[in-house]
């Protein structure tokens, strides 16, 4: 039980960390202005053009850090301090999102994987602490037998929501990848900007990683417990 709060202790730090990293550099690189003057939008269109994606709209979103692409909607959600603005945070953000685009009319197969289990997902994660203690608290006032089957039950459902984190990996990674890519190929950013551009998606990337090991890392003291009790 301490080894696990130790652990879960490490993990937010860790997650605190990333994410005040994360904000600082893209605080930092919004500060850079593009020498292309392109704004986030014009970029992003102009990758989905390049791509030959004409179904999907840029729009604005309200917010900071807000940015995502809705493969029902086909729509690339850009936050005002990227859809607006000039500057190697903005391309790295607007290209990344379109990068998802790219995956979804590519049908790469991690996407469709990850989207396949977005509604079984969101269920899942819902209500599966709830069922977790819920067979905890019928193992030791109820019927150990019945508050196993529940607890397993909801440590599957909780197994999902942990397979889900570490699916999104490769798709995040990827979309960063042919954000880069496209860039770099295009001369929409020039070398000083591609590094700001680069660094940017890798501190976006590594929340990801620190989710995915946190979701992990509960999902095996619960098994723990489980085993434990059987």
């Amino acid at each position: 039980m301490i080894g696990y709060y130790i652990l879960i202790g490490a993990i937010l730090l860790v997650s605190w960390y990333v994410s005040n990293k994360l904000k600082s550099k893209f605080k930092k690189y919004s500060k850079i202005q593009l020498q292309n003057g392109m704004s986030g939008a014009e970029i992003a269109r102009k990758m989905l053009e390049h791509h030959h994606i004409y179904d999907v709209e840029v729009i604005s979103t309200s917010g900071k850090l807000t940015d995502h692409y809705h493969p029902t909607k086909k729509t690339v959600n850009l936050s005002e301090s990227v859809y607006n603005q000039r500057n190697a945070a903005a391309a790295a953000v607007a290209t990344h999102e379109v990068g998802h685009a790219v995956q979804h009319a590519k049908s790469y197969s991690w996407l469709e994987m990850r989207s396949q289990l977005v509604p079984l997902v969101s269920v899942a994660s819902q209500w599966s602490q709830w069922v977790i203690f819920g067979g905890l608290i019928l193992m030791t006032m109820v019927s150990v037998g019945v508050g196993q089957m529940v607890l397993l039950a909801g440590i599957i459902m909780f197994g999902l929501g942990t397979l889900f984190s570490f699916i999104t990996l490769p798709v995040e990674y990827d979309a960063s990848n042919r954000a880069l890519a496209w860039m770099k190929d295009h001369n929409i950013v020039n070398q000083e900007e591609y590094k700001m551009s680069e660094d940017s998606l890798k501190w976006a990337a590594r929340t990801y990683v620190v989710a995915a090991i946190g979701s992990l890392a509960t999902l095996l003291y619960f098994l723990s417990i489980y085993m434990g009790r059987d």
